[in-house]
């Protein structure tokens, strides 16, 4: 049945429990921890913060969790502002984020230290528009409404995209909404177009009669993170703990570039996403990432969107994002401009 036919709340559920996966927001819905089960043995625990088929369904499906020497104790968010919020109270040692939420917690002076990074494709940080839409070309979007998660990587996309093509998010009307609020506005055409990220932009495209307009490819990173407390990197166990669990999450990663219908399957039942979907995000882009070193190239990468945001008035100053990385689990890792992986043609 095709999205058109469809009432938009019969979308809302998958887009809900994936909120803000890849960017995350600076206006988290909910946003609290939930206390998921523990993994391992041994005497240290190690609290890791999640987001819903995110670190705990990979490392699981990948086998990685059944000789861990140490437990883990998982707390699920909604976003990765919230959980870079529970890093820098001390409740979680390390958690998953995209390349936004770092700049804003940081900005906001919290505990936090970027430990490890992945570098993919940017086919899913896109701007849709509807299929019978006349925008053909980003220029086109003056004086256009377009919807975007405040914050989020596809908002620093949406400004990429804007000043390629010689425009400013003055040229149009920002439409500040969650991706599940977006896609309601999108279907009913109360706006036309939509910055988001990957799972959505594939589900939009195979259910909301959606195309894209432009893609990230060449304007964003591609960057994620796993953010740790200071105090766990302070602690020696801890930090070994830390290590072994980049290096999982690593092998991890891997594997599921290698078994992508296995991996897109165990996360369709872990989201609700229709498995195509999941399939299609996954050769889109969360298969082709590949686990780099957090080095300088990066942390110049991500001082571009600090100072983006910062002109923008978004964050409150800019400030040296060096500040915030410790590079010490970065060994032998490849640099973070590595080409991330391809299944070939892009989805």
């Amino acid at each position: 049945m095709r999205a058109r036919h469809l009432a938009p709340a019969a979308l809302l559920l998958p887009f809900t429990l994936l909120l803000a996966a890849c960017g995350g927001s600076s206006r988290a819905e909910g946003g609290g921890g939930t206390g998921s089960g523990t993994d391992g043995k041994g005497s240290l625990t190690l609290n890791v913060g999640d987001q819903k088929g995110g670190s705990e369904a990979l490392l699981r499906a990948a086998g990685e969790l059944d000789d861990l020497p140490y437990k883990i104790k998982w707390s699920t968010f909604t976003s990765g502002p919230p959980l870079l919020e529970a890093v820098n109270a001390g409740a979680v040692d390390v958690g998953a984020v995209g390349n936004t939420p770092p700049v804003f917690a940081a900005a906001a002076k919290s505990k936090i230290k970027v430990i490890a990074g992945s570098h993919s494709r940017s086919d899913g940080e896109t701007i849709l528009v509807k299929k019978d839409s006349p925008l053909k070309r980003p220029a086109q979007l003056k004086g256009k409404s377009v919807a975007v998660a405040q914050g989020s990587s596809a908002h620093y996309q949406l400004v990429a995209s804007l000043k390629k093509a010689g425009l400013t998010t003055k040229d149009v009307t920002l439409n500040y909404l969650q991706p599940a609020d977006a896609l309601a506005a999108f279907t009913r055409g109360k706006v036309d177009a939509w910055a988001v990220w990957d799972p959505y932009t594939s589900q939009a495209l195979d259910q909301a009669d959606a195309r894209v307009l432009t893609t990230g490819q060449g304007l964003v990173n591609g960057l994620s993170f796993q953010v740790a407390a200071p105090a766990a990197l302070d602690d020696k166990k801890k930090s070994a703990a830390l290590k072994d669990y980049t290096d999982r999450l690593r092998r991890a990663q891997n594997w599921v570039f290698k078994h992508p219908d296995v991996w897109a399957k165990a996360w369709a039942k872990e989201t609700g996403l229709p498995e195509k979907v999941a399939l299609d995000a996954v050769k889109r882009t969360r298969g082709t990432a590949v686990t780099v070193a957090v080095d300088k190239a990066a942390i110049a990468s991500e001082q571009q969107i600090v100072d983006s945001f910062a002109a923008l008035k978004l964050i409150p100053r800019s400030f040296d994002f060096g500040e915030f990385v410790d590079p010490r689990f970065n060994g032998d890792l490849p640099p973070s401009g590595t080409v991330p992986r391809t299944y070939g043609k892009a989805h």
